[in-house]
């Protein structure tokens, strides 16, 4: 794997726990030369990842929306940081207007990533964790998707989704699109065994 890409929340008012687990991911990851791809925040389970990969020397890349910088919130002084225009000039009813969007964020990290994995987080970790997973059931990647679930942060959300298979409304197959880890050690290890696969939510 070139290059992972960890999301993961922004919050300092977490258990420590969750922080300490991510900078040693980050850490963890360098000293496997794998570069790191993240939001570029320098606060919460980002920053941890980021001060992880820092103390090995390894290669960071933050991609952030463009309005971060006034907010203070961005890593400094180490690693690429991209940042990307917020506003997108889309067509609406036949009329060409300017959109407020993350898309591009976001399409930018899920492209050049090899690799994704989900650490503890809030509603952006959630919806960066299901648009990678909905991307790669319709075909648009064929990427490792790990959960790490550290504390068993995720089990619940795990649930929910062996309720919707239960009732139909996902398939069983959907187990093959992502794997959970509760250690680094256990992450790499998926990593490293993943092999690419087609997958049709339709047959």
């Amino acid at each position: 794997m070139k290059q992972v890409c960890v999301f993961g929340s922004s919050s300092e008012s977490i258990d420590p726990t969750y922080l300490g687990v991510a900078e040693q991911l980050g850490s963890f990851l360098a000293k496997k030369n794998c570069g790191v791809i993240f939001g570029a925040g320098k606060y919460g389970v980002m920053g941890a990842v980021a001060r992880g990969v820092r103390k090995e020397n390894g290669a960071l890349l933050g991609v952030s929306p463009d309005f971060f910088v006034e907010l203070n919130v961005l890593v400094e002084d180490y690693g690429e940081l991209v940042l990307v225009e917020l506003n997108v000039l889309v067509e609406d009813y036949g009329e060409l207007v300017l959109k407020k969007t993350m898309h591009e964020r976001k399409a930018l990290m899920e492209d050049k990533a090899d690799a994704f994995v989900i650490c503890a987080g809030g509603i952006g970790t959630l919806e960066e964790f299901f648009e990678v997973i909905t991307l790669k059931q319709l075909g648009r990647h064929s990427k490792p998707i790990i959960i790490l679930n550290t504390l068993g942060f995720y089990d619940p959300m795990l649930d929910m989704i062996e309720q919707s298979v239960a009732q139909k409304f996902m398939s069983p197959n959907v187990h093959k699109l992502y794997s959970v880890a509760n250690s680094i050690d256990e992450v790499w290890e998926q990593l490293e065994s993943y092999r690419a696969f087609s997958y049709n939510k339709y047959s």
